[in-house]
């Protein structure tokens, strides 16, 4: 942690950081923490939950394993350990982040969910306040990501079902459903994942494929498919690297639009690079989608209080109803500027998003997973060192009375 002054008054707690603000404790903002503490400067993290990466604690199922090899997934400066599996779990991941953070001794303060953040043009620097304490650097990193928030689909009827509705951030086991007729509705990585968990347990899933879906093997002749796309993008084209992942996707999954899994017209890596949609690695349910275990639906039409009607005419009774729908960034909520759009994601486009004006950085919303967490933390922490150094040199030269090696605050 950064170190920091406090001025007490009636109504709020007053915080001058030495270093930059990091609002998010998850792999992004430890990431940031870390490089920053590499060129030897301070920094404050603050986390709304109660533990670092909630998202994985609190709002993951339990089988949850890393999509890509864990070389692909590592934080900058500390790698994973060599017993890991190939794809760690999802407690062999929450423990890696819990080694990084106390490898780089980073200590955020939870429980200070961020309610504004502006900067501050008198005075030069940014304000960003919590439920009880304001907190005031030169720097804002913002570090909750592309999935800070569940996403709640408005879906005609729902609320009138009689049964049990949940989000997959509340879904843990298929255990729970066992014997029950589950509408899953979304077809992406946790879509398909669930509906495979529940089919383990015995229940019996229906997945809503509204939409098309690029559904790609997590692996082709014992190599990872992202691994054989990141090597074949060093020497052709994006597109060219889409067409020959489609052709090995067809000749060891099949045609899947002959299962109700339409693939989009836009290969699988420039989708994602435009829109953030992920393709879906298959770990076991296409399987299950081809023996009839699981079933695939279209759209929903309208949800009754025993059942659902789909677009195609069809009527099912259904028990539960989870919803696979993804999640959202929340920096429009709290974020004072307009650097970010509607949506929560940088206006510039990777690779540049990671900067704009004022001492505002982001990191997580690449589109890149970990891996554009990774490049962003490193640039941000060599921008932010540079101006340090500057600071620093300004202060010596100027003899004034602030610690030599802190830039100068207002009091």
């Amino acid at each position: 942690m950064g170190s920091c002054k406090v001025q007490n008054d009636k109504q709020t707690k007053s915080v001058l950081v030495h270093g930059p603000i990091i609002v998010g404790a998850g792999p992004s903002g430890l990431a940031v923490s870390a490089c920053l503490s590499q060129q030897g400067l301070p920094s404050l993290i603050l986390e709304r939950s109660d533990c670092l990466a909630s998202l994985w604690k609190h709002r993951t199922y339990d089988r949850l394993k890393l999509h890509l090899p864990k070389q692909f997934c590592e934080l900058p400066l500390f790698g994973f350990p060599e017993n890991f599996p190939k794809y760690p779990t999802k407690r062999q991941f929450i423990a890696y982040i819990e080694s990084y953070a106390s490898h780089f001794k980073i200590q955020p303060k939870f429980k200070q969910a961020v309610q504004t953040a502006l900067f501050d043009h008198a005075s030069g620097f940014w304000r960003v306040q919590t439920q009880d304490s304001e907190y005031i650097s030169k720097w804002l990193v913002v570090a909750t990501g592309e999935n800070a928030e569940p996403v709640f689909p408005d879906v005609v009827g729902l609320d009138k079902f009689n049964g049990h509705v949940l989000h997959t951030s509340k879904y843990k086991s298929g255990s729970e459903f066992k014997n029950q007729k589950v509408l899953v509705i979304g077809c992406g990585n946790s879509g398909m994942e669930v509906s495979l968990d529940l089919c383990r347990h015995n229940a019996i899933p229906h997945m809503v494929a509204r939409n098309s879906v690029h559904v790609l093997p997590r692996e082709i002749f014992g190599f990872s498919t992202f691994g054989i796309a990141m090597a074949l993008l060093r020497w052709f084209p994006l597109r060219l690297v889409d067409k020959i992942l489609l052709l090995m996707a067809n000749i060891t999954l099949g045609n899947t639009d002959q299962l109700g899994l339409r693939r989009p017209k836009t290969g699988p890596i420039e989708l994602k690079n435009i829109t953030g949609k992920t393709p879906v690695l298959d770990v076991g349910a296409l399987s299950q989608i081809k023996s009839g275990k699981i079933k695939v639906v279209g759209g929903v039409k309208e949800i009754t209080k025993n059942g659902a009607r789909f677009t195609d005419g069809q009527e099912k009774e259904i028990d539960a109803i989870i919803l696979a729908t993804g999640y959202k960034s929340n920096v429009p909520t709290w974020l004072k500027c307009d650097f970010f759009t509607k949506d929560g994601m940088p206006k510039t486009p990777f690779p540049n998003g990671w900067k704009g004006e004022n001492g505002l950085y982001t990191v997580g919303f690449t589109r890149r997973g970990l891996q554009g967490t990774a490049l962003d933390a490193d640039k941000i922490a060599q921008d932010i060192s540079e101006q340090w150094r500057k600071i620093k040199d300004l202060n010596n030269n100027n003899n004034n009375n602030y610690t030599s090696n802190s830039p100068s605050y207002p009091t």
